[in-house]
């Protein structure tokens, strides 16, 4: 049984769920919170999703590079513990949305170079790379994204919380846009945890978003990225 305070589910190409997981870093340093990272796919929470009439045209891709990288974390989870997934989140997620001059494509994320890099600077050997490749992984993780939704239901995202595990609440989100202080990251958490913490809570939510307070976005620290509204939680363009 996880001695975790928090179950906390990721896809590695969902900025929003890096920026959340960047704010917990931040109250875990402070509180000595406990994390537990686990595995959700977008890839596969959209598995029904006809992509190309409801998503901007680069998602699919985008997507389905997440679930090759999510096989990786599979491999170094089974032969590493699940400690290994904490260095390796960090890693790619400072690859894939720190680096100002953008994102890498979807070729690069998943090609043996970028994950050896990412896997030499997360401490993990190179050869778990090549589960990037290896479609036998996709049941753990579809196993995991299950068990996500189990306790969220259907229509969410990324990323999953799970409050004091196993019994605890788990929601989609919370979702920001911009990394608070320090001292304020504790203070927004704890709001958040009182909020978990009533039985009868089900939802707080707006669809307008700004764009990310990231490197590969162009949002510099200070900075407010430019308001979309994301339908249904979503891209999905419904036409």
């Amino acid at each position: 049984m996880s001695d975790a305070d928090l179950h906390f589910w990721f896809d590695p190409v969902c900025p929003f769920a890096w920026m959340t997981s960047k704010w917990v870093r931040m109250v875990a340093e402070q509180r000595e919170y406990r994390v537990e990272w686990r595995l959700i796919s977008l890839r596969l929470l959209n598995r029904h999703v006809d992509y190309d009439a409801q998503f901007p045209p680069e998602y699919e891709a985008g997507h389905t590079a997440g679930l090759h990288l999510l096989r990786v974390a599979a491999r170094a989870r089974a032969e590493h513990g699940p400690q290994a997934l904490d260095p390796l989140y960090a890693t790619l997620g400072r690859h894939v949305f720190e680096d100002p001059a953008g994102q890498p494509p979807p070729e690069r994320a998943t090609s043996r170079a970028f994950l050896e890099q990412v896997l030499a600077e997360a401490g993990l050997p190179a050869d778990l790379g090549a589960a990037v490749e290896d479609p036998s992984w996709d049941a753990v993780i579809q196993e995991e994204t299950d068990a996500a939704l189990a306790l969220t239901g259907k229509d969410v995202g990324t990323p999953i919380l799970q409050f004091r595990p196993p019994g605890g609440a788990a929601f989609f989100g919370p979702v920001i846009s911009r990394l608070p202080s320090p001292e304020d990251a504790v203070a927004l958490w704890d709001h958040v945890v009182a909020l978990a913490g009533f039985p009868g809570f089900a939802e707080l939510k707006r669809s307008l978003r700004e764009r990310p307070q990231l490197p590969a976005f162009g949002v510099r620290p200070g900075e407010a990225g430019l308001q979309e509204d994301w339908h249904g939680g979503s891209r999905r363009q419904h036409r």
